[in-house]
């Protein structure tokens, strides 16, 4: 049973005093955070930051390290080509960040003379950043005080404050509060603790409310309703969506790649010759009538699933042998040489599950 009771929330000043107290002994050890007493590199900051939407600590952190290591400097990165790019992003997912990164960094250099701005508004003039990220730079990086608002902090203000309004309605109301509470000192280790609390202590399921700085004025945990806030709107199935992939060998075994526009999902990226994606299968007719090559085509049993953010996708694989390497078609590369190029990891388990099927340098038969 709820209880009525509810607490009085303790003052601004006393909340972010009990979180910078908490961080300062609990803090995640990141790659990407400076250490204490230590400026932060505002680089380091703003590609953590991309790197991160959409995407968990655990995912990100050996794609960081690698990245800033081959590129550790805007420079060294704004000199670097998309390709070069992409190929390092290739397995992280929503490629449009590293192409805006990439296109910022240019900008940045060439506009701005090299200087990461430091205030809200001119980050947001850059390509790719938005009212997170730029908030997240500017606290994080610059000091300035500016409220980044994720899931983690709309969590922790809902349950803190008790906002029973479902989301995506209660999101205007948690970054009032969230603003609200962001002091003039310390503004971005604040925001690195709010972050870490809701990552490690206020939990989405079994939330350590015993271990929590601010449970003695927590709505939610006074009332019984941690598991309840922050209440949400039922998520919609993901549609399935049907394409089909050809596996094209060339005389001599290499594969045929081609780019995607640079608009779009998997926006410049490399792949292996794909129908559109429908709702509809496609009938072996279709399929054979649309492929890029003349060849003999056979199917592969099984499909490749994967999952983009807002659809599953089922393909079909079908293996066919060119007469000849034309360079017209696109890019043929070895088999063994596939991570030389920029592919999704959609495009990486068509591969895996084509030379699985033994068809990798083997003369496909009908």
């Amino acid at each position: 049973m709820k209880s009525t009771n509810r607490p009085r929330p303790a003052s601004p000043h006393s909340l972010a005093r009990l979180l910078l107290r908490w961080y300062d002994r609990h803090r995640r050890d990141l790659p990407w955070r400076a250490l204490p007493g230590k400026s932060p590199d505002p680089y380091a900051v703003w590609l953590s930051e991309i790197m991160l939407q959409q995407t968990t600590v655990a995912t990100v952190g050996p794609y960081y390290r690698a990245f800033l290591a081959r590129w550790p400097t805007l420079a060294r990165l704004a000199a670097a080509s998309q390709d070069e790019v992409l190929r390092a992003w290739a397995g992280l997912g929503y490629y449009g960040r590293a192409r805006n990164f990439h296109r910022a960094a240019g900008e940045v250099m060439a506009r701005l003379g090299g200087r990461i701005p430091c205030e809200e508004a001119e980050l947001r003039r850059l390509p790719g950043i938005g009212a997170y990220t730029a908030a997240a730079v500017a606290a994080i990086a610059f000091g300035k005080r500016t409220t980044p608002v994720d899931g983690n902090v709309e969590r922790v203000m809902a349950r803190y404050f008790g906002v029973e309004t479902k989301l995506p309605a209660a999101k205007p109301e948690l970054r009032r509060l969230a603003q609200g509470l962001t002091p003039a000192r310390r503004p971005g280790d604040y925001a690195q603790g709010v972050m870490d609390l809701g990552a490690t202590i206020c939990l989405p399921r079994n939330p350590r409310c015993g271990q929590c700085p601010w449970r003695r004025g927590c709505v939610a945990r006074a009332r019984g309703m941690t598991g309840s806030l922050p209440a949400r709107l039922p998520k919609r199935p993901r549609p399935l969506r049907h394409g089909v992939v050809y596996w094209i060998l060339a005389p001599d075994g290499a594969v045929l790649l081609r780019r995607r526009p640079e608009n779009g999902l998997l926006g410049g990226l490399m792949e292996f010759p794909t129908t559109a994606w429908r709702a509809e299968p496609w009938s072996a007719g279709e399929a054979r009538g649309l492929a890029p090559v003349a060849a003999r085509w056979r199917e592969l049993p099984g499909a490749v699933r994967h999952g983009f953010t807002h659809f599953e996708l089922a393909l079909t694989v079908l293996v066919g042998r060119a007469r000849r390497r034309s360079e017209r078609t696109g890019v043929w590369s070895p088999v063994d040489r596939l991570n030389d190029h920029a592919l999704p990891t959609v495009m990486k388990k068509v591969a895996r599950h084509a030379q699985e099927g033994g068809v990798s340098r083997r003369r496909s038969r009908p």
